[in-house]
């Protein structure tokens, strides 16, 4: 029987690659951290090029109220990632379960950067804090103003309607002065 070389050499990289993927799959010791992205090591190497020191500014929150709102929903996000970043990388749930788990974190990431993206849209149209919760089909807005005029919350909901089309709006204004 006369096989080619080409086929001989196919064959054996296939198989390699089914052993290396068996190995990969069936490892016991697998305590990975899906969430951690840069090490310190890496993020102190890190340095900013093409950007001069008097280009650096530093933004803060003129409402406090708004800061502690943040912390308190990043803080539950954080809590929920963990538990979905254990579920996935544990063996005691089925790869539907895993897989369930992942689409949620991406749900949520995709959910925080469309909260985020939408915060800075309305502070560039002169407000200089707002705050966006989305929740299902529900997005809440609150603003850092003394008063808003019906045609500046028309403008906030019609920033919002264009990043997320069938979101119901709801536009609080909130003083500065708690």
């Amino acid at each position: 029987m006369k096989v080619k070389r080409r086929t001989v050499w196919l064959l054996t990289l296939l198989s390699l690659a089914a052993v290396i993927s068996v190995y990969y799959v069936f490892e016991p010791n697998r305590n990975v951290d899906l969430t951690t992205i840069f090490t310190d090591d890496t993020l102190q190497e890190t340095t900013l090029t093409g950007v001069t020191e008097e280009e650096i500014t530093t933004t803060t929150s003129e409402s406090y109220l708004f800061d502690e709102m943040r912390m308190e929903v990043s803080n539950e996000r954080d809590q929920l990632r963990t538990q979905l970043t254990d579920k996935i990388a544990s063996d005691d749930y089925t790869a539907e379960e895993k897989s369930a788990a992942y689409n949620e974190m991406n749900a949520l990431i995709a959910q925080e950067s469309s909260e985020s993206m939408l915060e800075m849209l309305i502070e560039s149209i002169g407000y200089s804090d707002a705050l966006v919760r989305i929740s299902d089909d529900k997005v809440a807005v609150s603003v850092l103003t003394d008063e808003l005029s019906s045609a500046q919350a028309n403008e906030i909901i019609y920033i919002v309607k264009s990043e997320i089309e069938d979101a119901q709006v709801t536009v609080n204004p909130e003083s500065n002065y708690y």
